[in-house]
Formats: structure tokens, sequence, C-alpha cells
């Protein structure tokens, strides 16, 4: 997989619109869940992007300084491609999204917002639940931090 960051401005239309698809075709369509995708912080966000070799988005997350979601920094809007699963992509993507993170805001505290049923997943990487489960758009969600 080939890895990019980039910022909102850096963004090429296609790009862009690779983002908007993959994230309408997971969130939206997939687990079937109409929502507000577009949330005017994209235009903050350092997008994470991993490609095939002919350009493909196959794995997505948005980064955020402290302060813009949370008062810590943190990793939204983590997809892969329905293509790129069970190949350990989804791993591959957080691993490097925590190095990139890391690399433009230093080694401060992470938290997310995750699918409850992912949390097996994300305390492997190091986070833990901070809140009860709750509701966002349909889906139980918890929120977990990196320290």
């Amino acid at each position: 997989m080939i890895w990019k960051i980039k910022t909102f401005e850096e963004l090429t239309v296609a790009e862009l619109y690779a983002i908007l698809r993959l994230r309408s075709e997971v969130f939206i369509i997939e687990q079937n869940c109409a929502y507000q995708d577009l949330d005017n912080t994209d235009q903050k966000a350092l997008h994470f992007m991993g490609t095939d070799e002919q350009g493909q988005l196959l794995a997505y997350t948005r980064l955020f300084a402290p302060g813009i979601k949370y008062t810590e920094a943190s990793i939204g809007r983590v997809v892969t491609s329905p293509l790129a699963r069970g190949k350990g992509a989804g791993r591959e993507l957080m691993e490097r999204s925590i190095l990139a993170l890391q690399e433009h805001y230093g080694k401060v505290p992470i938290k997310i917002g995750a699918q409850q049923y992912l949390q097996r997943f994300y305390t492997s990487l190091g986070f833990e639940q901070t809140s009860d489960t709750y509701l966002e758009d349909g889906i139980p969600h918890i929120e977990m931090l990196r320290s």
C-alpha cells in the first residue's frame, strides 16, 4: 500500500471524491446509516490515505490537532475499503495514523469515538475506554483514549 498525508487544501479533486465515495460506501450504504458525513471539519484535518499501485483508495483516516474535535488530538473516519479487509489493512492504517499524528503534533494523548464493536481492536492499539456507551447515528459508540 502507498501511504500519503495531505491537508484539505492539498487534496486533488479526484482524491477528495475518492475519500467521500469510500466514506459514503462504508458509513452510509454498508452500515445502513443516514447521517451528515460532511461536518465542516474536513477543512481542519490532515487526510491520511492508503492507495494501491493504481491509486485506488483502500484505507483512510482524518487526523486532528488537539482542540479541534476533543481537547486531545484525535483520529476519525477510520475506514477501509471492502477490497482491503482481512489483509491487516485496518491495523496498518491505525498504526500509521498514530505515528503520523505524533509526527505532526508530538507524543500527545489521542482520543477517539469508536464504534463499540471495535473496542478490542482499539484496545490492542493502546486505547482505553473512557466513557459509557452512547448512540451516535443509531450505532453504539464509546470514547477511548491513548495516553
